[in-house]
């Protein structure tokens, strides 16, 4: 048995080199990966920037807001059958003056109509220094049936809806926004 305790190891230059080498390579590997998980793990747990009342969309909604969207539900089963009347309207417009055969134009002679008496508004989603953040809420917007239009104004990025109307027709269009899950609030229409 002291036979095998007794065994000598040879280690020439060239082994100790290599081995050497190895572990410094472990080492160097082992430190660069450990860095990337950091950076990426402090990404993913770093707040992003919430826009206002998102971390609210998260709640269930009172059963005001339940009863209100029901109520606006409602009012747009009795509103679906009058766009089609609206849709005519333009198209007689342009047939009748001959100004403009486009179907672009009809829906821009009807925004001056609000314009006699009242204000124009629209509904901003979010406002953000982040163009990436603000691309990614306007194609979350797009997505749930809406215009958006992304406005830049000096460093921010804000996500707004891309028509315009009276407060009491964004308020309604508000309210559909909230049922797709997107906050949004009036602001004036430039």
């Amino acid at each position: 048995m002291s036979d095998r305790d007794a065994q000598t190891i040879v280690l020439s230059r060239p082994t100790v080199l290599l081995v050497t080498g190895v572990g410094v390579g472990l080492l160097t590997l082992t430190y660069v990966l450990g860095v990337q998980v950091g950076k990426q793990s402090a990404a993913l747990s770093q707040n992003r920037s919430r826009t206002a009342g998102e971390d609210l969309a998260e709640l269930p909604a009172s059963l005001d807001d339940q009863l209100k969207q029901f109520e606006n539900r409602e009012m747009e089963k009795v509103e679906k059958p009058e766009p089609p009347k609206e849709a005519t309207k333009p198209a007689e417009g342009p047939a009748g003056g001959g100004k403009d055969g486009s179907e672009g134009k009809p829906k821009a002679e009807t925004k001056p109509e609000p314009a006699k008496g009242g204000e124009q508004w629209t509904l901003q989603i979010v406002a953000t220094s982040d163009e990436v953040e603000a691309k990614r809420i306007a194609a979350k917007t797009k997505g749930a049936g809406f215009k958006p239009t992304i406005v830049k104004v000096k460093n921010q990025f804000k996500v707004r809806l891309a028509t315009t109307g009276t407060r009491a027709e964004m308020d309604a269009t508000s309210a559909k926004l909230k049922a797709k899950g997107l906050a949004s609030f009036l602001v004036k229409a430039e």
